[in-house]
């Protein structure tokens, strides 16, 4: 909030529909609900998501522990719905889509990270920075967590031959979370920029990890304020991003 001409008051409502809003909040309905530009909306709601993204500073040390269940998604539009001159002609599926590994612990905190590519090396490497050696490592059948015994105790389930769920193996939980930043993306964003995706999926995985219905609102606004300490970046910044 630093020399931000935007009132304290809109600041702390902003903060409020972040926090409530499931699915986000557009900077175009954030330009209506507070009355500023659409270009302020937009500045003033990366600035959030900037400081949804501060490492935590708790007993883990920011590590997910325990049982933790692991899956990557790609975000990104259908080839089908672009224009033809945006199409790559290039096969389906990850074609055109940035890829996102995503963690949670059983009855616990979620982390998310945009990743260049999902091959094993990428995708242990970060797994290793984000989940306590010697936690119960769940995932799906891809070859990338092959090796991950070594590290966890490493189970997954075979979701190409229609297996979901083998004994306490499964990935549902992860897999709600990518329903919802799902829902996000088509409902209210329609689409995300590469270079700002990370702040967008911070932004889902604090609202998530502070969204707990038994947790009071002004808490809950209180930890995001608490994430903010520090935390400054400016609009050159993010507009010359890489």
């Amino acid at each position: 909030m630093e020399r931000s001409h935007i009132p304290l008051d809109k600041w702390l409502y902003t903060f409020y529909l972040v926090l409530t809003a499931r699915k986000g909040i557009s900077s175009l309905q954030l330009a209506k609900e507070i009355g500023i530009t659409q270009k302020s909306a937009w500045f003033l709601l990366q600035r959030i998501r900037e400081a949804c993204g501060k490492k935590d500073d708790d007993n883990q040390n920011g590590f997910l522990q325990g049982i933790v269940e692991a899956d990557e998604t790609y975000i990104g539009g259908k080839e089908a719905n672009k224009h033809e001159y945006k199409k790559l002609n290039a096969g389906r599926g990850a074609v055109g889509k940035i890829a996102v590994l995503g963690m949670r612990e059983r009855g616990g905190k979620v982390k998310g990270k945009v990743i260049a590519s999902t091959d094993a090396a990428t995708i242990q490497a970060t797994v290793i920075d984000s989940v306590i050696p010697g936690s119960t490592l769940f995932t799906d059948e891809h070859g990338s967590y092959i090796g991950m015994e070594t590290v966890y105790t490493h189970a997954s389930v075979n979701h190409s031959a229609k297996e979901f769920v083998t004994g306490m193996a499964h990935t549902n939980g992860i897999e709600s979370v990518w329903a919802v930043l799902k829902r996000g993306f088509y409902g209210v964003y329609h689409s995300f920029s590469e270079k700002h995706l990370q702040r967008y999926v911070d932004e889902f995985s604090f609202r998530l990890n502070e969204g707990n219905v038994k947790n009071h609102t002004m808490s809950r606004i209180d930890s995001l304020l608490g994430k903010s300490v520090g935390v400054r970046i400016t609009y050159r910044e993010l507009i010359h991003a890489v």
